[in-house]
């Protein structure tokens, strides 16, 4: 693909195994433009999803290789090593990440109590807070996902990172809110946007 067509944002999600990982970084030599990975650790119930030796290879190879990291409460503890209960937690997982990878990192607070949901980027020796109100609702299936997704596609057009993120947090909280009332099988159900 990369050969063929002219890529202006790359997206990641879930790497299974250290094949993976290499078939990655392999292809992306010689690639300028924005890399979001969204690093799918860790389960919603709190369960690792890969084995420790694929983690050394994402943390060594592929992370300082992207422009952001998109990890979830989970998965920033993971990625710190430390608990993260608070939007000063949030601060210091996303400085000390950044600072040890070389690459920005969002936090997103999805997960912290309250009625507010605030994700934390640091970026260029800055933070940026993300308030919104949390929405309740059981169809919040992918939303890191698009998230991220979403973050690749402004950055594409070639949006500031730190206005990325702001369109891209604005875009899933209207899918989210227009998802809660939507009623599609059991358990939690996807997101959805209507575009007029």
């Amino acid at each position: 693909v990369l050969d063929d067509l002219s890529v202006h944002a790359i997206k990641i999600g879930m790497v299974y195994n250290k094949a993976t990982v290499r078939s990655i970084v392999k292809s992306l030599q010689g690639y300028e433009g924005p890399i979001v990975y969204d690093p799918v650790l860790i389960s919603t119930s709190g369960h690792r999803l890969m084995s420790s030796d694929v983690l050394q290879s994402i943390f060594q190879d592929l992370i300082p290789r992207c422009t952001l990291i998109t990890p979830n409460l989970h998965e920033a503890r993971l990625l710190s090593n430390s608990s993260i209960d608070s939007i000063k937690d949030m601060e210091w997982a996303a400085q000390s990440l950044s600072e040890k990878y070389g690459t920005a990192f969002l936090i997103k607070g999805g997960h912290l109590n309250g009625m507010e949901m605030c994700d934390v980027l640091y970026y260029n020796h800055q933070f940026y807070h993300y308030v919104l109100p949390k929405i309740n609702s059981q169809n919040l299936h992918g939303t890191g996902c698009t998230l991220s997704s979403a973050i690749a596609a402004a950055l594409s057009l070639r949006n500031p990172l730190e206005e990325a993120v702001q369109w891209a947090k604005n875009y899933v909280n209207q899918a989210i809110a227009e998802a809660s009332e939507l009623n599609i099988g059991h358990g939690q159900g996807p997101l959805w946007h209507f575009f007029a």
